[in-house]
């Protein structure tokens, strides 16, 4: 068993301390552990030229063009049972280098993708997606911030864990810890991430979430957006539509039970989503032959170019 731990936090700061802490945790409970932070990796942002996703779908294995230390990386986590990240918080939420780490994740490495991309690849006698991608893995997130300004953290969390379909089992925001490592009971805390995560790795099939039960009941999620109705929301991480309630000063969140298979966080909902791009690359496909498609586009194109620095 292997519990792999991320820090995207400056080297030796408190994000390094408190993966490092979690996986003292993971190692007493019997893990073997790596450390890794990202900061002293090379990492690309997505472009969004889609070349994944045409690869993956035409049974081609779903290779990513963008050439720097992201391979590495997801060899990395591939290869784990679980991972711990760190990663301090920016702007109320994840640094943007957590940010371009979930990006270059999906479409490619979605799990409901890679199993259309796997069928495609069987029927065509093409190159099958990485399988690994299929692994179950449980993952944990810990956010430290220097302020009260972290509401948004959980919902990058969940959001990360989302294209893998990984499950999660804890995420722990840490405001106000520019001095962390002088709290006991933040490190404590920390330390018990690492060992439940590896405990939780041990028997990943049953492996289930036991952090704060949150507001949503399907993701525990905190973070929802309101309609205008004033009683309707949507779950910002598993997109579940329902109500919410307010009874005896406590908040909570309501959905069709039979709506539930469409999480954007189960397989169920997965091919859903995937059904929803085919359709629309489908409709964009047959655009791009027309003559009206083209004109439009170089219109926009013969407009103005984009400006560069001097080189």
């Amino acid at each position: 068993m292997k519990i792999l731990g991320i820090s995207g936090g400056s080297k030796n700061g408190n994000n390094d301390a408190m993966c490092k802490e979690a996986l003292m945790g993971a190692k007493e409970a019997g893990a073997e552990i790596e450390f890794i932070n990202l900061n002293e990796l090379h990492i690309e942002h997505c472009t969004g030229c889609t070349a994944c996703v045409m690869s993956l779908m035409s049974g081609k294995g779903g290779a990513c063009p963008v050439k720097d230390d992201f391979e590495w990386l997801r060899d990395k986590m591939m290869d784990a049972d679980g991972i711990v990240w760190a990663i301090p918080i920016f702007e109320k939420g994840a640094s943007g280098l957590f940010r371009t780490i979930t990006d270059r994740m999906g479409p490619r490495n979605d799990k409901a993708m890679i199993i259309v991309g796997s069928k495609i690849a069987e029927e065509t006698g093409g190159t099958l997606p990485d399988q690994r991608m299929l692994k179950e893995k449980v993952v944990s997130y810990i956010g430290i911030g220097g302020s009260d300004w972290s509401t948004r953290i959980q919902c990058d969390f969940f959001n990360q864990s989302l294209t893998p379909a990984w499950t999660v089992v804890d995420t722990e925001v840490f405001p106000w810890s520019k001095c962390i490592v002088m709290e006991e009971e933040k490190v404590k805390r920390s330390h018990q991430i690492g060992a439940d995560l590896a405990n939780a790795a041990k028997d990943i099939e049953n492996a289930k979430w036991i952090g704060d039960p949150g507001i949503c009941p399907h993701c525990h999620c905190r973070n929802f957006y309101l309609n205008d109705d004033a009683t309707k929301a949507v779950c910002c991480a598993c997109g579940l539509e329902g109500e919410i309630k307010v009874t005896d000063g406590k908040v909570s969140f309501h959905f069709d039970p039979e709506t539930e298979g469409h999480a954007h966080d189960t397989l169920s909902g997965k091919f859903i989503h995937v059904d929803d791009i085919k359709e629309n690359e489908g409709k964009l496909m047959e655009w791009k032959k027309t003559d009206e498609f083209k004109q439009k586009k170089q219109a926009y194109i013969d407009f103005i170019s984009s400006s560069k620095p001097a080189k």
